[in-house]
């Protein structure tokens, strides 16, 4: 999977009804294809997936890709905690034509190792794409280990993986476990620089919808040796990493969106909009970074 180093998490636009808006998900994707992203996730965490209907998920992947397959990479979310689920969704993906899927860790239902072994493997082998594993424990309830990983990378198809685990230490010994061409990328644009220092191949981020060209440039730097303006730039983007999570995912980067021209529409339930004092926050780290007004 010829991936890139920033793919976007992107979000999903609604209509007033809260309906899915699927010529702005297109014109989204575009947009953020001149500006950084190399690709995008759709139907992820930050793409509201848990209230996305099945439907609405193949429709989402079939669109974007008819308008955008070719010019950028299109990864599809088909992970649940339900491995028959995310096989049919899995096989929808590929019929939509993406590039690739990416699979999250089984929530709620919190499987021991060996089960997210045999979960992975069994959607894996349905499918031909290429499969990214996405580890985020802070919204699954459960960590898969970096053995486990590094079994999983023994399949053919399994060839990356999302780390949104925070553990710096976990990324590393990841590292010295699994081929030199299993991509490791950071969930958290936060740790991008600090995880492209232990051998990490980009980020699947969700800043990226607002700096995409800084993030691309700070990535730039650091894999052509300039460490020093690669620092620069993570520094001066750490306030808007922080904001896009000073509340629950994607409710901080819809609005900041909208803050800047971009129309978005209404979250879904039971996600609610920012408060007051949160979207004034926001407002004034998007000046700080030179978006703001």
């Amino acid at each position: 999977m010829k991936a890139g180093q920033v793919l976007t998490a992107m979000i999903t636009p609604m209509n007033k009804d809260c309906s899915v808006n699927y010529p702005a998900a297109v014109e989204l994707a575009q947009k953020l294809g001149e500006n950084g992203s190399d690709g995008v996730v759709l139907s992820g965490t930050t793409g509201e997936s848990p209230t996305l209907s099945f439907e609405e998920k193949v429709k989402l992947f079939s669109t974007v890709t008819d308008a955008l397959g070719g010019q950028m990479t299109i990864i599809a979310g088909t992970g649940s905690n339900n491995t028959q689920d995310s096989i049919a969704l899995t096989k929808a993906a590929e019929k939509a034509g993406v590039d690739g899927i990416m699979l999250v860790t089984p929530y709620y239902n919190k499987p021991s190792q060996e089960g997210l072994y045999q979960h992975f493997k069994t959607v894996a082998e349905q499918t031909s794409l290429p499969v990214m594993l996405y580890n985020v424990p802070g919204r699954t309830g459960v960590n898969i280990l970096p053995e486990t990983v590094a079994r999983l990378a023994e399949i053919d198809n399994i060839v990356a993986i999302k780390e949104a685990s925070g553990n710096l230490e976990q990324v590393s010994v990841l590292k010295t476990m699994v081929p030199e061409d299993f991509l490791i990328y950071s969930g958290d644009d936060a740790l991008t620089l600090p995880i492209l220092a232990v051998g990490g191949a980009g980020v699947v981020s969700v800043a990226s919808h607002l700096v995409g060209r800084e993030i691309k440039s700070m990535i730039s730097a650091f894999l052509a040796g300039r460490v020093g303006d690669a620092l620069e730039i993570h520094l001066k983007l750490m306030p808007l990493f922080k904001a896009m999570f000073i509340t629950t995912n994607p409710v901080p980067v819809k609005r900041a969106l909208e803050f800047v021209g971009v129309d978005t529409g209404p979250l879904r339930l039971p996600l609610v909009d920012l408060t007051e004092q949160e979207a004034q926050k926001i407002k004034e780290v998007l000046f700080s970074v030179g978006l703001g007004s």
